[in-house]
């Protein structure tokens, strides 16, 4: 990179809006960044269109004749470069936004301090001076913390005092002032020499100019201060979409509503009695063999996706990914009343849901797919593990059960085998045992491969 770039992109990040580095630090964070901003610049702008319609209506107030059209078209102007501020702004260093930004300066300043061109009223240009007119730089200002970064912010209250400096010691060196006048006001002001100064319409009272510029950078300093204060409040909000984002990956939304709330049930080693799911897909090897494996990656992303899905839907948690199925648990981190209920609605839905993919596939001319889903219902104990990388993890000999049980679907060419657990806690949760149990055949002392006894099960 020039020396060149090098200083315009450090001067940039001071004048510019160039958020800090740590601000843009990840999507989340950035997303944030660019959602606020724009959302900021679109507020700014009809901001600014409200006063400055309102501005043209007071100014037809204060001065009701044709030479305040060029006041109004000062104010078109301004209008216009805030339209066009808008579509330039954007999170990080942006050039044109920042040229923009001095142009409306630049404009305000011409407007207030060049003397009107379609007014014929003859007078002494330090009296520009005396009609306030610094106090519409303070529209900017505040308008500017509605989007800008607090360096623009203190950068606005920079260039409006450097630009009025400049230009009233501009205007004092070409004027050319009328004695006259002064002479006969200090005549007239006999005794008064402190009243004919203030009054004297050739003088740009040097002193009152400091002070505007003083106070405006005063004001800017401590609106740039509570930007800075906004942007770290920004920061950590969206640390916190960042986390709800994380968290909403492997949990449904009401666990993740109640997780963002309380980190107890995370941080707690403890046995709770869960509902366990294992699905994936059957022959998916003999399937993948001698496929594209970007064919064999997208189909395996619209599994997941679709029994994520249903996954979330049942109110249950997704424990990981298995290559070609997933473990879902079911009253994790927090049990329900209706866990083993949820989870083999879930089974069936899953079910469900693949029938209908198959369908399209077929239309498609695309193999069918097949699953196998294994249900039980069981002690585990539930917490974090690791060190600095915590992990929330599920452990128990309900976990082996569940496996299993999915396994053993390929041997009764069924798609859900429950245990007889989970249908003894159907029945204790409530009415629908009947519905949820419907179609489900038993099977009495089966022996279970890696299972030490035998067990009743339920096979549809």
């Amino acid at each position: 990179m020039s020396d060149t770039t090098a200083s315009v992109s450090r001067f940039g990040r001071f004048f510019g809006t160039q958020p800090d580095r740590v601000e843009v630090e990840n999507k989340y964070t950035e997303a944030a960044l660019e959602r606020h901003k724009r959302e900021g610049l679109e507020l700014a702008v009809r901001a600014r269109w409200i006063a400055m319609g309102l501005t043209g209506v007071l100014l037809i107030y204060l001065n009701p004749h044709w030479d305040v059209l060029w006041y109004h078209f000062i104010l078109v102007l301004i209008c216009a470069n805030g339209w066009l501020i808008q579509r330039a702004g954007r999170v990080g260093q942006s050039r044109t936004e920042l040229l923009l930004i001095f142009a409306d300066l630049l404009i305000m300043t011409l407007g207030m301090i060049v003397p009107n061109p379609f007014s014929d009223d003859v007078r002494p240009l330090a009296m520009q001076y005396r009609f306030d007119n610094f106090q519409y730089f303070f529209i900017i200002l505040a308008a500017g913390t509605l989007a800008y970064s607090w360096r623009t912010v203190i950068a606005i209250g920079s260039w409006t005092a450097m630009m009025w400096t400049v230009g009233w010691i501009i205007a004092w060196w070409v004027s050319t002032p009328m004695p006259e006048i002064s002479t006969r006001l200090t005549d007239a002001l006999t005794g008064y020499p402190d009243m004919a100064q203030i009054l004297d319409p050739n003088s740009f009272r040097s002193s009152i100019r400091v002070q505007q510029v003083v106070v405006f950078m005063m004001v800017a300093v401590t609106l740039g201060v509570s930007m800075r204060r906004l942007n770290l409040l920004l920061m950590t909000n969206a640390g916190l979409e960042r986390e709800r984002a994380n968290l909403s990956r492997y949990f449904s939304p009401n666990v993740v509503e109640e997780l963002s709330q309380n980190d107890d049930p995370l941080k707690q080693v403890r046995k709770e009695n869960v509902a366990v799911l294992f699905i994936d897909i059957v022959g998916f090897t003999k399937y993948a063999a001698g496929r594209d494996p970007y064919e064999v990656i997208e189909v395996l992303r619209g599994f997941h996706a679709r029994m994520e899905a249903e996954v979330f839907r049942h109110h249950g948690t997704l424990d990981k990914y298995l290559g070609d199925g997933l473990m879902a648990t079911f009253g994790t981190p927090v049990p329900t009343p209706s866990d083993a209920s949820n989870a083999v609605a879930c089974a069936r839905d899953m079910i469900t849901v693949i029938n209908r993919w198959n369908l399209e596939r077929r239309r498609a001319g695309e193999p069918e797919i097949h699953v196998g889903v294994g249900v039980h219902y069981g002690s585990v104990v539930l917490g974090d593990i690791g060190a600095n990388r915590l992990e929330f993890a599920v452990i128990g000999d309900a976990v082996n059960v569940a496996a299993k049980l999915e396994a053993l679907t390929r041997e009764f060419r069924a798609r859900i085998v429950l245990s007889e657990a989970v249908r003894v806690q159907l029945e204790q949760e409530g009415n629908t045992a009947a519905e949820l149990m419907a179609g489900f055949e038993a099977h009495i002392n089966k022996a279970v491969r890696g299972v030490e006894y035998p067990m009743d099960v339920w096979v549809m």
